[in-house]
């Protein structure tokens, strides 16, 4: 389903994170979950990845993931502070230790 790259990549994340004894979450927008999805795929990251959120909306963006309207007012969902946000926000309701982000 994926490309050599992708799944090297997701191999490379999860072999890292067990490694370490982290967990990792997924706040999504215009992927749709397809990075949650690709590290998923990986044998053995039920023991990495903790949840992924899809937030296409902005309003699920607000409440699942607590971004503040004002920051996609000033700087709408496709911006570097929306994802900070977002990122933020999906430790913070998660039990990962880092996230990552992505809006568009």
């Amino acid at each position: 389903m994926w490309t050599t790259d992708t799944e090297e990549k997701a191999r490379a994340i999860i072999q890292d994170f067990t490694s370490r004894g982290l967990k990792l979450a997924t706040a999504e927008s215009c992927t749709g979950g397809l990075i949650a999805s690709a590290l998923t795929e990986i044998a053995g990251s039920s023991s990495v990845v903790d949840r992924g959120f899809v937030t296409y909306s902005n309003e699920a963006k607000v409440e699942m993931l607590g971004v503040n309207p004002a920051t996609l007012a000033a700087h709408g969902a496709v911006s570097r502070e929306t994802a900070m946000e977002m990122a933020r926000g999906a430790v913070l309701h998660s039990a990962a230790d880092m996230a990552v982000a992505v809006t568009g």
